[in-house]
């Protein structure tokens, strides 16, 4: 097992501290996901990633009261689904939330998609501020936000988010988005970190992971992290929940880094559109 010393943390507008590698649950079974979380907490990572949509928060709540872990050995994040965006609704929704986890409060809660269809994130971001103000949130973002949702928000709201989680891979780089995080004190997290499988077949991604003796999932992680991204790969199989977090005794090369970055495509999106999902 990693010691968790070796997963560096990275430090959000909050001043709290996330760890820039975490475990997603996206897709794991409910009934699956206690046992795939006791997995990843017993390989080491302390941050794990889930959501209301995802309809797991009761297993992964589960893991965490079986693990033994102090909670402040923890960083848990879920997310508001967009049927429950609007003030009052985002308030409910969290408390519903926090009780399917069995917490207090969560580390981290996300607008999970803008949705401007609805234009309804402002309201709803006002009611994350509330969750904020009183604890039930220690930190709060968003998730799949483009640029103009975040300017949006600063004009009318008066926390930044701490975060944008959103999807970001080799193929679909976003370097404009990453840059305005970057100069607004905003953390990027990476969703579909391995575009869901579709680069471990790459062969450049191929190629630098025998240089190092590593597997393609490794290599492109290592990507991410040195990229400055918090990342959050996801994997029922417990060999590789176990290689994923094992990305921190290697580096690449800036050539090889560079290769990677060569991968990049003019739309190399494995998910929905931000301006098109969630009407």
């Amino acid at each position: 097992m990693p010691s968790q010393s070796a997963v560096p943390a990275l430090k959000l507008n909050t001043g709290a501290e996330i760890p820039q590698l975490g475990f997603g649950v996206f897709q794991v079974p409910p009934e699956d996901t206690a046992e795939t979380v006791r997995i990843a907490l017993d390989a080491g990572y302390r941050s794990i990633d889930t959501a209301a949509a995802y309809g797991n928060e009761e297993g992964v709540g589960q893991a965490i009261a079986d693990s033994g872990l102090d909670r402040d050995e923890l960083f848990i994040t879920t997310k508001l689904w967009n049927n429950d965006q609007g003030r009052q609704s985002a308030l409910r929704a969290c408390d519903a939330s926090l009780e399917r986890l069995g917490l207090d409060y969560v580390d981290l809660y996300l607008v999970h998609w803008p949705a401007p269809s609805q234009d309804l994130y402002v309201d709803t971001w006002r009611a994350f501020e509330e969750i904020h103000a009183d604890g039930r949130a220690r930190a709060i973002g968003v998730s799949n936000f483009q640029i103009a949702h975040l300017e949006r928000l600063f004009d009318e709201t008066e926390v930044v988010p701490a975060l944008n989680q959103i999807e970001l891979h080799p193929r679909l780089q976003q370097p404009e988005l990453r840059d305005f995080h970057q100069e607004h004190g905003i953390l990027t997290e990476a969703w579909s970190p391995l575009a869901q499988g579709e680069l471990l077949d790459d062969r450049i991604v191929a190629e630098i992971a025998e240089a190092h003796g590593r597997t393609p999932a490794q290599v492109i992680l290592r990507w991410h992290v040195e990229t400055g991204n918090v990342v959050i790969p996801k994997s029922v199989t417990p060999e590789r929940i176990r290689e994923n977090i094992e990305v921190f005794d290697f580096e690449l090369s800036s050539e090889e880094t560079d290769r990677i970055a060569g991968l990049g495509s003019g739309d190399g999106r494995v998910g929905p559109h931000p301006e098109s999902f969630g009407s």
